[in-house]
């Protein structure tokens, strides 16, 4: 039976849960790609490719919901010769509606780092920068029982998705860590924030090379908080069930899929054994 929820509807649904005016002042979710019609299936995603759009159309969704809003960085004109211009084009081509729910939802319960703190089973969770009543940025909770940094990497390991570049840390691997800090998606800005709040470590994606060293410096000086990078689309892609579930709720006649398109962008690497020892 075709669901006649609209998709004008629907995004009502989404503004519910992840209201627009949580976001960051920088951030641009929402619709991108909007049609007038009645809603088949959702397929959602992290983020939206020309393979993500062709698995939409051989799934029969008409409808994409990502994490990342496809068109943040991408200026006030499409160039035709561009990346961003075919996606596009296909989108209003196949009757395909394109929305994003990104920083807000990053933030609210249930959310993308609620989400790694739920599947880490932290107790005492609470967001580790506040922006509003039981909602902000990351999240800062404790482990059921201490464990070494490298038992912690090690559960991440298994907790994530495959990715070809893995799971990172910075510490030593004997380190004891009980209180965990996290923040879905890029978040090496709040390295000092997850210091100050007492976190033995910290794990997030995207950790870059001067303040990751900044930080393992004052590991050496006497405040041993570790850092863990993991892959930014597997950190993410554990809220896409999540949302399938909150959606479900709210309309059991739709069908939502979580796409099964891995975007990733690393596909391999090469290391040598190390010499040393």
């Amino acid at each position: 039976m075709t669901s006649k929820l609209t998709v004008r509807e629907l995004g009502k649904t989404f503004e519910q849960l992840w209201p627009k005016a949580f976001a960051d002042s920088w951030d641009a979710p929402g619709f991108s790609v909007s049609h007038d019609s009645a809603v088949s299936k959702v397929l959602i995603t992290v983020d939206v490719s020309t393979l993500v759009l062709a698995e939409a159309r051989h799934r029969g969704a008409n409808l994409v919901l990502s994490h990342h809003p496809f068109l943040l960085r991408a200026g006030q004109t499409l160039p035709w010769d561009g990346v961003k211009h075919p996606v596009v084009a296909r989108a209003i081509r196949d009757g395909i509606s394109l929305f994003s729910a990104h920083t807000n939802a990053d933030v609210v319960a249930n959310g993308v780092s609620d989400t790694i703190a739920q599947q880490l089973k932290l107790e005492n969770v609470v967001p580790l920068l506040e922006t509003g009543q039981n909602r902000g940025h990351g999240r800062i909770g404790s482990l059921a029982r201490e464990m070494t940094l490298q038992d912690l990497t090690m559960q991440l390991v298994e907790l994530l998705p495959f990715t070809a570049r893995g799971v990172a840390a910075a510490g030593h691997p004997e380190l004891l860590v009980k209180k965990i800090a996290l923040v879905g998606g890029a978040g090496d800005a709040f390295i000092e924030i997850a210091a100050q709040a007492g976190a033995d470590a910290f794990i997030t994606s995207d950790l870059r090379h001067h303040p990751t060293l900044d930080a393992s410096q004052k590991m050496t000086s006497g405040q041993p908080m570790a850092l863990i990078d993991i892959s930014h689309w597997a950190a993410e892609s554990l809220w896409l069930d999540q949302a399938k579930r909150q959606l479900e709720q709210a309309h059991g006649e739709i069908e939502f899929m979580v796409s099964e398109v891995v975007t990733d962008p690393w596909s391999f690497v090469i290391n040598r054994e190390n010499d040393e020892g």
